[in-house]
């Protein structure tokens, strides 16, 4: 299993972990709510068999303890109500006009108030009977006044219950919103670490070819002095040169490149005739450059860089054989070039994955290449790369936007 494999299942492990743990806590949640309501509903069954028992009361009745029961009813909203909906007393609702605390009866209410009840009661019923909502719904509750005369209590849940029914959710939104702050630190975090380290070890690379690189120009004037054919001595020189240019290369990741105004069909064709001598005769590479060469702000040898990694990319993709298509073009103030190879092609759903650290097909590689790419395209010169198109068996072409000068 590769790098990236590693981590993508590492990242859904987490997730998994993550969502179970939200999974078991939304449940212990859930469940505390439904017991404080089953609480609040067997507070409410004494209170109507209080209210039951208070209107069939005798002089033996102990007055005092059923109106304690009743009173104790300070946080739960009741309305009490005959068949036809008409409200006949109420408790612990809030009301939207102000009322003098003495007030106690229904009767006494401002008509907004009066309205306001009304309302509350008809939508909770929502036209059905009471003597049927009684049977089937927990807030409604049947009360026998005396014999074959009922009178109906509903009771809502109260602010406290309903406030603690929110909580979870509040909760998980609060869990949620600093599970992503977190993620996206680690992940700036990460980033910057592995930046410093590509850095340090892009310029240490660079640092490590200097010594040979002087070595060998000095052994090739030697060379030339021991009258060396040029066939041998050239070729040498074009080699130095070009790992020179690698040093270069390397220098400069970490640091911001200074750019130059260039024109983009000449800096593609150095790459490509670069490249055309040191990939397979088996390859066709083509070019179809725009008429007009657009002048473009760029670092010229990290630029030859990327299209030397995308056509080296395509050249493996088709196995060393097939055909590179590379176009040039620009549109809304905007160069644009086009790698399209006739390999093995990319499933859609790794068009992104492509360009994340330790993504690779091969069985060799350590998945840096486009990496590198889109940081040198998006981070230096403020342009972006993507997966412009492709098919499994058919071929990739990738795209490059760069902002014209």
């Amino acid at each position: 299993m590769g790098i990236y494999e590693r981590q993508r299942t590492g990242k859904l492990i987490f997730l998994a972990i993550s969502a179970l743990a939200i999974i078991m806590f939304l449940l212990v949640s859930n469940s505390l709510v439904k017991e404080l309501a089953q609480q609040e509903r067997e507070r409410m069954d004494i209170w109507a068999s209080a209210t039951e028992r208070l209107a069939k009361a005798n002089v033996d009745s102990d007055f005092e303890f059923l109106l304690a029961i009743i009173s104790q009813n300070n946080s739960i909203p009741v309305l009490v109500a005959d068949s036809a909906y008409n409200i006949l007393d109420f408790r612990n609702f809030r009301l939207p006009d102000k009322q003098d605390p003495e007030i106690q009866t229904f009767e006494e209410l401002s008509q907004k108030n009066k309205d306001y009840l009304t309302e509350r009661l008809k939508k909770a019923g929502n036209g059905r009977p009471l003597k049927e909502l009684a049977e089937s719904d927990p807030h409604f509750i049947r009360v026998e006044i005396y014999v074959n005369a009922f009178q109906y209590i509903y009771y809502e849940d109260s602010i406290l219950l309903k406030r603690l029914s929110m909580y979870p959710y509040i909760q998980l939104g609060v869990m949620v919103v600093l599970a992503f702050i977190i993620y996206f630190a680690v992940i700036y975090t990460k980033n910057a670490e592995q930046n410093r380290l590509w850095a340090g070890l892009s310029k240490e690379t660079a640092h490590q070819l200097g010594t040979p690189i002087s070595s060998l120009m000095a052994w090739n004037e030697y060379l030339k002095a021991l009258g060396t054919g040029p066939e041998v001595t050239d070729e040498i020189d074009k080699d130095v040169k070009r790992l020179s240019v690698i040093a270069d290369r390397f220098s400069k990741i970490g640091s911001r490149p200074e750019l130059q105004l260039e024109y983009l069909n000449e800096t593609v064709e150095r790459a490509v005739q670069y490249m055309k001598s040191r990939i397979s005769s088996k390859v066709s590479l083509k070019l179809d450059l725009s008429p007009d060469d657009h002048g473009v702000l760029i670092s010229d040898p990290l630029f030859e860089w990327v299209m030397e990694n995308l056509v080296k990319n395509a050249v493996d993709a088709m196995g060393g054989e097939g055909s590179i298509t590379i176009t040039t073009g620009m549109e809304k103030g905007k160069v644009w070039i086009e790698v399209a190879d006739t390999g093995k092609g990319i499933a859609r759903k790794n068009f992104k994955n492509v360009f994340s650290p330790g993504f690779t097909t091969k069985k060799r590689g350590w998945g840096l290449g486009l990496t590198l790419v889109k940081r040198i395209i998006e981070d230096y010169h403020g342009g972006k790369i993507y997966v412009k198109d492709s098919e499994i068996g058919k071929g990739t072409t990738f795209r490059i936007d760069l902002p014209s000068a």
